[in-house]
């Protein structure tokens, strides 16, 4: 599991979006995107509902994200 995966879905989760997390980060939305497709990926569960208007933790997601 890779710390910037993590970090960067701790963003996403605090921000409440993509965007907004990748402007804190200083990166571009694709990297954000990519990082939390490849946590998900890896835990096998979908951490975030993503929708236009931003991005909500899914019950997996707030249990992680409070882990």
């Amino acid at each position: 599991m890779d710390i910037d995966d993590l970090r960067t879905f701790v963003e996403v989760a605090d921000a409440g979006g993509v965007s907004p997390a990748a402007r804190r980060l200083g990166v571009s939305k694709s990297i954000v995107s990519r990082r939390l497709s490849r946590l998900e990926a890896e835990l096998g569960v979908q951490l975030l509902a993503r929708s236009t208007r931003g991005a909500a933790l899914t019950e997996a997601g707030a249990i992680f994200r409070d882990h």
